[in-house]
């Protein structure tokens, strides 16, 4: 592989990487104000800002591989629909509470290992970046984690919501675990993640957390895809449309 193709595919794979912090921090905002409890609205809230500022790390080193000049303000807001390669779980309404906590954990239990694999990059600059984001998503994991089990092991009602977002989102977890010729190509030159290496961990935790909660997961099946070639839900429009109105209202605009 050139010099030219692996600095591709270090782009594209910070690139998605981006997208999916960028895409739930967003989707975890909309809770601002809204939240069920005030602690919440400001735990939701701060859990968003982690993610965002995951995002503003990696599209800033997605941009400097680059090379064209584009920052972190250019790859976020003024990329179209079909240029996002997030994967469709983060982009996922907020709906109820329960589907918010659910997402979140689905996601994040597989975040924490894939940053604790990433440390160990070749890249330095991915390393760190995932130094920092590690402790971050284990916090995600047990803030999750606990309001997982106090949903599904609470009233009826929170029970049945709780496992009716499980059975919702669960079709969503198979993209996480997608591998292609970026990744392959990056894991082989020990720079990237193979997702499929953590399976076994992320199951492991669904398991402990959703056995306590007393919420079972679906069987195996027909998982969705697409998100990471561009091919989006179809609420994912209105979400970029809120996310990058002020850069496209104003264009280069300066706070």
């Amino acid at each position: 592989m050139t010099t030219t193709d692996q600095t591709a595919d270090l782009f594209a794979y910070t690139l998605r990487l981006a997208d999916d912090a960028a895409i739930l921090g967003q989707r975890l905002g909309e809770w601002c104000g809204h939240a069920p409890t005030l602690e919440e609205d400001i735990g939701l809230a701060n859990v968003a800002l982690d993610h965002i500022g995951q995002a503003r790390a990696l599209y800033t080193y997605a941009g400097e591989v680059e090379g064209e000049g584009r920052d972190e303000d250019q790859l976020c807001f003024l990329r179209h629909e079909r240029q996002f390669n997030n994967c469709l779980l983060v982009e996922q309404p907020n709906g109820d509470f329960a589907q918010t906590i659910l997402r979140q954990f689905f996601f994040s239990a597989f975040m924490l290992p894939l940053w604790r694999e990433l440390k160990g990059s070749k890249d330095a600059t991915l390393a760190a970046i995932a130094a920092k984001a590690e402790k971050e998503a284990a916090y995600h994991v047990r803030h999750s984690a606990e309001w997982t089990i106090r949903l599904g092991d609470g009233t009826t009602e929170s029970h049945e919501r709780a496992q009716a977002a499980v059975d919702q989102l669960w079709p969503y977890t198979g993209e996480l675990f997608e591998i292609d010729g970026v990744v392959e190509r990056l894991v082989a030159a020990g720079i990237a993640v193979d997702p499929a290496s953590l399976r076994d961990e992320w199951h492991a935790t669904l398991r402990e957390v959703l056995d306590e909660a007393t919420l079972r997961l679906p069987p195996d099946g027909w998982f969705q895809t697409g998100g990471r070639s561009g091919r989006h839900s179809e609420s994912f429009g209105h979400l970029l449309s809120q996310m990058q109105y002020m850069q496209r209202a104003w264009p280069g605009h300066k706070w």
